[in-house]
């Protein structure tokens, strides 16, 4: 038993501290996006412009609805797919591929990021009216208000639960082993298969999780506690 243990450790070890450079990339990187995305939405949604508005909804609740395994498919399969169909109809072949690890950080931005921007929203409907009314009194436009008075408190306030977020991106890269990226869980299944050390590969998989996943959690708790221990003070 002790000797499946240590061959483990010697083999896979360090091909997961490989992958964890791998997770480490889509999750920065697609937290990143799901930001940036997310922002975008958020205010895209508390927009005047009724059709826009609809649009964004609709495009949310598509997203919400369908499951981020499925989208990870649809974006390394059939966009590729639908583009080389789309230039075809001029004449012109392209052979579009899309990377895999590409294809997760599309996925994890679009997926969370509409999940995030229903947070954000929710945080600057929150923020106290009385700080747009000071911002115009003081002259500037309701653009440099909302970006300066509006959208900074609104996102300190989401910071927690983006914490939540990051642990819960940082789980799903696991999902990118369907499209062929190298990250814990290929290379893991790839070991057991070799080695047949089931119980081995996986219980080393898991703990490897628990040391990357715990600390970024108790990390999102303390941030938690500080900022409504400010909204106290």
């Amino acid at each position: 038993m002790t000797l499946y243990w240590q061959k483990t450790f010697s083999t896979l070890g360090p091909s997961l501290l490989q992958g964890i450079g791998v997770v480490v990339y889509v999750t920065v990187f697609g937290f990143l996006a799901s930001l940036l995305i997310s922002l975008v939405l958020a205010i895209g949604r508390m927009s005047k412009n009724r059709p826009l508005n609809r649009i964004l909804v609709l495009f949310v609740e598509l997203i919400r609805g369908t499951p981020l395994l499925v989208q990870f498919f649809y974006i390394y399969y059939v966009i590729p797919m639908l583009l080389d169909a789309f230039f075809l109809l001029f004449g012109v072949k392209t052979g579009i591929q899309i990377k895999p690890v590409t294809a997760g950080i599309i996925g994890f931005g679009i997926n969370y990021g509409c999940y995030m921007s229903e947070v954000i929203r929710s945080a600057i409907v929150s923020i106290d009216p009385g700080q747009r009314e000071a911002g115009l009194a003081l002259g500037y436009s309701e653009r440099q208000v909302l970006f300066k008075f509006i959208i900074p408190p609104a996102l300190r306030n989401s910071i927690p639960v983006f914490g939540n977020y990051l642990v819960m991106m940082i789980k799903d890269t696991s999902l990118l082993a369907m499209i062929s990226v190298q990250e814990l869980l290929l290379r893991t299944k790839t070991f057991a298969s070799q080695t047949f050390l089931t119980v081995e590969a996986y219980t080393l998989l898991a703990l490897v999780y628990l040391v990357v996943s715990v600390p970024l959690s108790r990390v999102s708790v303390v941030l938690e506690k500080r900022i409504k221990h400010r909204r106290k003070s």
